[in-house]
Formats: structure tokens, sequence, C-alpha cells
């Protein structure tokens, strides 16, 4: 595990999302990393096709 800096605004917004997503603070910027890293390698598909696609592999594991 590393240290990412991010600024304040951003980490409140993180704080105000997790709190919503009954996430920790970590796993909602964990989730927002990962979302955006897929969005990035996969220009055409949309959130809801990525995380149907995170939902399918989650299962056959």
């Amino acid at each position: 595990m590393g240290i990412v800096k991010i600024s304040d605004e951003l980490h409140e917004e993180i704080r105000k999302a997790s709190a919503t997503m009954v996430r920790s603070i970590n796993a909602q910027a964990e989730f927002w990393i990962k979302i955006g890293m897929l969005a990035e390698k996969n220009p055409n598909m949309t959130y809801i096709e990525i995380l149907r696609e995170q939902l399918k592999q989650a299962s056959a594991e």
C-alpha cells in the first residue's frame, strides 16, 4: 500500500461519497481510481457497462 497525495477539495468529495456509498474513504478512493482506469482503457464503454463487466468477473471468480 502506498500514499497518494490529493487536494483537500478532492478528499472532501471522497469523504462525502464514501458516507453515501457506505464505504471507507480509502475504499471509495480505490473504487474511483479503478473505475477511472477502466474507463480510460475502455473509452467506448459506459459507466454501467464497466460495472456490469466487473460484476461478471467477480461472479466468475
